[in-house]
């Protein structure tokens, strides 16, 4: 086996882990019934996002790309599914779910009717996906400097920061060797916040009993 296959297994195998930690999410909605304290959004823009990606890889015919995508897009579909069952606002989760769809389907308009299929077509969609992928890595900051502030880390999932961590790691090294920027820059923010969640689990460890015997 040679280093970009694997590479590539990594990255089939770390992405999936960390698309595989919503199971808890949707454990606790099958078992609760509601969906307190769980949040919508990264469901359905990781969806988006998986979408996107879904469709670079075919343009580009990766076989890493294309199998982590569309198991990803069809894991967070499933979550979305068992959120709108039952969550109590229902008209909210739709009109979000409708809106999205809309600018996605237009997206998906302008890439396939309105450019030429070929380099300009793919590097563009790339361009796009690799923006997305860098603003959902990006958007904990708030929730970082907030956890800094109070010193608590309860509200970080350390086992998901470890996924995001090799997640990052595989595919920034997997771009490298494919020399694909699209792949490989995006995944850097990725990397920088997980080192951060890693410091601020060893600087605020003592606040929690249980994540300071988790780091000893």
């Amino acid at each position: 086996m040679d280093l970009l296959q694997l590479l590539s297994w990594a990255c089939i195998v770390f992405t999936l882990g960390m698309f595989s930690t919503g199971l808890v999410d949707l454990n606790k909605m099958q078992t609760s019934k509601s969906t307190d304290n769980i949040q919508f959004l990264p469901f359905l823009t990781t969806c988006v996002n998986n979408l996107g990606w879904l469709c670079y890889g075919m343009l580009k015919r990766d076989r890493t790309l294309i199998v982590v995508n569309l198991i990803g897009a069809l894991l967070q579909a499933l979550y979305i599914i068992v959120y709108l069952k039952y969550t109590k606002q229902k008209r909210k989760v739709l009109l979000r779910i409708v809106a999205v769809g809309v600018v996605a389907t237009s997206a998906g308009l302008y890439f396939t009717m309105f450019l030429p299929p070929g380099d300009v077509q793919l590097n563009q969609l790339g361009l796009v996906c690799s923006v997305a992928t860098v603003s959902v890595y990006l958007s904990p900051l708030a929730d970082l400097v907030a956890i800094v502030r109070s010193g608590n880390v309860e509200r970080l999932s350390f086992p998901l920061t470890v996924a995001t961590f090799f997640t990052s790691t595989s595919w920034f090294f997997y771009g490298f060797q494919l020399n694909d920027n699209y792949i490989m820059l995006p995944n850097l923010p990725g990397i920088f916040t997980s080192v951060i969640r890693f410091y601020l689990f060893w600087r605020y460890a003592s606040v929690s009993p249980s994540y300071k015997s988790m780091l000893i």
